[in-house]
């Protein structure tokens, strides 16, 4: 980690003291093959139209991003979390405060052009990692939307990278 990386120095908010927060936040970080279950049965029962769900992910905005793996090549399909910030779409690679980053991650930084289903829609994206100051102003908006990922930075010492996919318009050959 440079020095320009260093993880943010705020406490998580008092409201979300993680003995409070639903267990199921934290299942990548404690029980990945649980966590994976999770993701599938989110992704088999994904609405298009949806925002968010109910439950443990009442409010909580969700979007499934498909990336292609960074080795194999293959599509790879996880609903994230995310906020909404110029445009485009603001996830954090946080994988519930574990010590590695998310596989989807890692995919990214392999393969940067992605598709995210949100909202009733389907978009070509690209992905591009923040850094220095606008990582900071978007991770602080990130865990004011949703605090749980406050609680995350604070139980691991990597830092949290902040990630923006930003829709792309493809530009079609004339036949």
């Amino acid at each position: 980690m440079t020095s320009s990386q260093s993880i943010s120095s705020q406490p998580a908010p008092t409201a979300v003291a993680e003995d409070y927060l639903n267990p199921v936040f934290f299942l990548a970080a404690t029980h990945p093959a649980a966590m994976k279950a999770m993701n599938a049965e989110l992704i088999a029962g994904f609405a298009p139209q949806a925002v968010s769900w109910g439950g443990a992910f009442e409010g909580v905005p969700l979007l499934l991003l498909t990336t292609r793996g960074a080795r194999s090549g293959l599509p790879r399909t996880t609903p994230v979390n995310y906020t909404r910030a110029a445009g485009g779409y603001v996830v954090l690679a946080s994988k519930s405060g574990a010590p590695r980053h998310p596989y989807w991650y890692h995919n990214l930084l392999a393969h940067p052009d992605a598709t995210v289903e949100v909202g009733g829609a389907t978009l070509a994206v690209r992905a591009r990692v923040t850094c220095d100051t606008e990582r900071q102003r978007l991770f602080d908006r990130h865990i004011t939307a949703l605090p749980t990922f406050a609680v995350y930075q604070n139980r691991t010492t990597r830092q949290l990278p902040v990630v923006v996919l930003e829709p792309v318009a493809y530009a079609f050959p004339s036949p």
